[in-house]
């Protein structure tokens, strides 16, 4: 089976036609092969080296998307990149900088024609991601056409897309912030929330005691008249059972019934099923996923990157009958 490809030609020829720039899974293996020397690259000088690749002109170099935000290129290098990092051929040393993995020189060796999502998803990490960010009637089915679907499913399956890609990334930054940072941003979300009354009062109570347990307590009301205790582990390893039952044990220290247990990793059948069983207590457990899910919720760590704006028409403006 062949798949489409980019078809080179001389600089100019696309003038005054369609802008034929190459869709983002062509980018794939220019942008690993570009990225083998194994060296720290920015990616402005990535875009810069694939628009040579693709000998494209100034003019298709400059077309922006219809946002008028970014232009396409740069979009496509970047959606490239986020879906080879999903899979682990790509790494973010630094901010704005790529370097290709170990499993992305491995790649190469194999001397493939072509890297693209069906490649991709051999890799357990894309998998994972992909269940996320598509639909069920789309898993493993990446030639999928969306002119079947309606305008709308399209944008909703984006959608789904790019917030799956989004948690996935800001887990990473989360996980690899100090633990007095992981404390302030779980301080943020709580507030966030509506727990803790006010910034300034929660974050003089959380992070400070350190006892039994219990990394701090928060006001669940701006009365106080009840508290939460809480718990952050900047964990990469599953946190069990007895970790979970010494974090509800230390709150007999203050009398508290509410406790919040937050990790980046994830928790064990076991724990999970001790705080179902518990009846003089009500513990949550956040695990990594869910805690990425409500810092995108609560905009914690997260910018608006474009707003589109879907209109209908207003049938009632043009009811000519009126009252």
């Amino acid at each position: 089976m062949t798949h489409p490809r980019y078809v080179h030609r001389p600089i100019g020829v696309a003038r005054g036609r369609p802008v034929p720039i190459p869709d983002f899974q062509s980018i794939m293996l220019p942008l690993l092969q570009f990225t083998s020397d194994g060296k720290d690259h920015l990616m402005r000088e990535v875009t810069q080296g694939l628009a040579d690749h693709f000998d494209l002109t100034e003019e298709e170099r400059r077309q922006l998307l219809p946002s008028g935000q970014q232009t396409i290129i740069s979009n496509r290098v970047a959606w490239a990149k986020a879906h080879m990092k999903m899979a682990g051929l790509i790494e973010n040393p630094v901010r704005g900088y790529i370097r290709i993995s170990q499993a992305g020189r491995e790649l190469l060796e194999k001397k493939l024609q072509r890297v693209d999502l069906r490649v991709l998803r051999q890799y357990p990490s894309y998998l994972e991601f992909a269940k996320k960010s598509q639909s069920p009637d789309r898993a493993g089915d990446e030639n999928h056409e969306d002119q079947a679907k309606t305008p709308r499913e399209v944008i909703d399956s984006a959608y789904k897309t790019l917030r799956a890609a989004l948690a996935k990334e800001l887990l990473e930054k989360v996980h690899t912030s100090s633990p007095q940072f992981f404390e302030e941003i779980v301080v943020r979300l709580l507030v966030a929330m509506g727990y803790g009354g006010s910034l300034a009062d929660a974050g003089q109570r959380i992070g400070r005691t350190g006892d039994g347990g219990v990394d701090g307590i928060i006001k669940e009301d701006r009365l106080g008249l009840d508290v939460v205790c809480i718990q952050a582990k900047r964990w990469g390893s599953t946190v069990g059972r007895p970790v979970v039952q010494a974090f509800v044990g230390s709150m007999e220290m203050y009398r508290a019934r509410k406790g919040v247990l937050l990790t980046t990793s994830a928790f064990s059948s076991d724990a999970e099923d001790y705080v179902n069983r518990i009846e003089s207590k009500k513990v949550v457990l956040i695990d990594g996923e869910t805690l990425s899910e409500l810092m995108i919720d609560y905009n914690i760590g997260v910018a608006v990157a474009e707003t589109y704006l879907v209109k209908k028409v207003d049938l009632d403006f043009f009811n000519e009958e009126g009252d």
